[in-house]
Parts: C-alpha cells; sequence; structure tokens
C-alpha cells in the first residue's frame, strides 16, 4: 500500500505541506456496504466517535466493522494540515495526515474499553511511523477522542499496556493521544477507499499485532481504575 517517493519517515512542517483544496473528495458518500448505514452519520442519542489509526486503514476499518456495536465505519485522513487530501497526497508524507478510520459505537453494546483494547491488539503501538513494510508518518499511531471518557480510558489503558509490554522486554508506546479540537478535521477518503476488503476481499492487510493482551480497566495494571 506504501506507494510513498517521501525520503524520510518524518512530520512535514505546515510550510511545507500541500496545499490541497476547497472541496472534499467524498462529496456524495454511498451508504456502508457491509453495515448499511451512513458512514458519516453523526452519532444518534447513545452512540459515540472516535477516530483511530493504526497502519494501513483497510484493514483497521475491516477489523471494526466486523466488530458488534460498531454502527458505522469510515476511512480517511486526519491529524495534518492539507484540506481535503487525496489518497496519493497523503501516501507522499507531505499534508501531515495519518490514515484514520472514524468509528460510530454504541457504548451499551461495546464498551469504550473494548474498542480502545481492539485498537492497542490489532497492531503495533511502538511503532513510530511505521506499521511493517509501511512507513512514514501517514501509517503513524494515533487515537483521536471525541470525549473525556474517552481520552481518560485512552491515557489509562495506553500507560498499563505500556507498563505490561516493558516487562516483555518491548518499547514505549509511541502512539498520539490527543481531543479532535486539538488533531484537526476528519477528511474522508475516496469512495475507492471506502470498506475496501468488502470490495476486494483478498486485498492488502497489514497487522503488526505484538500478540500480547492489553489490560481492561478493572483487571491487571488497570485494577483499581
Amino acid at each position: 500500500m506504501n506507494f510513498s517517493f517521501f525520503p524520510a519517515p518524518t512530520m512535514v512542517s505546515p510550510e511545507e505541506a500541500l496545499p490541497g483544496r476547497k472541496d472534499p473528495v467524498l462529496p456524495h458518500p454511498h451508504p456502508h456496504t457491509v453495515l448499511g448505514t451512513d458512514i458519516l452519520a453523526e452519532p444518534k442519542g447513545g452512540e459515540e466517535v472516535i477516530y483511530l489509526a493504526g497502519g494501513c486503514y483497510w484493514g483497521v476499518e475491516e477489523i471494526y466493522w466486523q466488530t458488534p456495536g460498531v454502527v458505522a465505519t469510515a476511512v480517511g485522513f486526519m491529524g495534518g494540515y492539507t484540506p481535503n487530501p487525496t489518497y496519493r497526497e497523503v501516501t507522499t508524507g507531505r499534508t501531515g495526515h495519518t490514515e484514520t478510520v472514524r468509528v460510530v459505537y454504541d457504548p451499551a453494546k461495546l464498551s469504550t474499553p473494548e474498542v480502545i483494547k481492539t485498537f492497542m491488539e490489532m497492531h503495533d503501538p511502538t511503532s513510530l511511523n511505521r506499521q511493517g513494510n509501511d512507513i512514514g508518518t501517514q501509517y503513524r499511531s494515533a487515537i483521536f477522542t471525541t470525549t473525556p471518557q474517552q481520552l481518560e480510558t485512552a491515557q489509562q489503558m495506553a500507560n498499563a499496556y505500556e507498563e505490561k509490554l516493558a516487562e516483555l522486554g518491548r518499547g514505549k508506546i509511541v502512539t498520539e493521544i490527543k481531543r479532535v479540537d486539538e488533531a484537526g478535521a476528519f477528511y474522508p477518503a475516496e469512495d475507492e477507499h471506502q470498506q475496501y476488503l468488502d470490495k476486494n476481499p483478498y486485498g492488502y492487510r497489514c497487522h503488526s499485532a505484538s500478540g500480547i493482551s492489553c489490560p481492561m480497566p478493572g483487571t491487571g495494571p488497570l485494577a483499581d481504575l
């Protein structure tokens, strides 16, 4: 999936970022091909939205649409500078964005800790600007939260997971954890990228998971939280 020729996996400056455009690259999104929902709908009563970047967004999105309690997913770009970037622009590393999945979920069926646990375990949160063979800041690990509870949960679980990984000789967690007002807008990717692995079942997946479980609140290092 990495078609980038950007020479180094380092963050571009705002001044060097590509200019982008005024209009979105996905002006008329189709309904979710698996869930049948509006992929960009605002959460309904009781639902929440969170934005997760764990490497190639095709595989990350697939895992979440398969998770009971998820209402809708969409892939796009977040955390950068270029307005309404195209996929090709993001792969150059010159937009500042990371490939991100927008996840709308029902906390009555899927708790926020379960959302975070799934995220931490599906990729390598200790790998800086890289997942497997995908290299660049567009593959950096990030959680962009929309509620204070999401932010607190993500920070606590990342700290506890890092403690567990350290005991096993692994590196520090490098996942960015920010509020959405700090991360900036979510820009949906082109239609061919939405639910890509439903449209292309034998398509590319990159999951550099450690195989080490992430503690949940109430267990292990989080037992007193």
